[in-house]
């Protein structure tokens, strides 16, 4: 499935630069950055049980905010892409 993680991490304090820091990473670790605080992420069940809770447990929900949204399949249908940025085509040929 895919999945699109956003969050809004507070970095008015040193502690809460280090979660947007940690935050980033997870999403980073199972997905692709797409725009500053986007990632679109292809997991399975498991994974994002797993994603989400990690990141339940970096962010502060008193000043903090996480969003997940789960996009039904075909993709293509849903997404639409403008400017200079392109996902990778993580179904495609892999060209190296």
């Amino acid at each position: 499935m895919l999945v699109i993680a956003c969050y809004d991490v507070s970095t008015e304090t040193r502690e809460g630069r280090r979660r947007l820091r940690r935050v980033a990473k997870a999403c980073e670790a199972v997905g692709q950055r797409v725009q500053k605080s986007v990632f679109e992420c292809r997991v399975n069940g498991r994974q994002f049980e797993e994603l989400e809770r990690q990141l339940l447990g970096i962010i502060d929900d008193r000043t903090d905010c996480l969003r997940f949204y789960r996009l039904t399949e075909p993709v293509e249908l849903h997404v639409k892409e403008h400017g200079n940025f392109r996902a990778v085509d993580f179904d495609g040929p892999l060209v190296i």
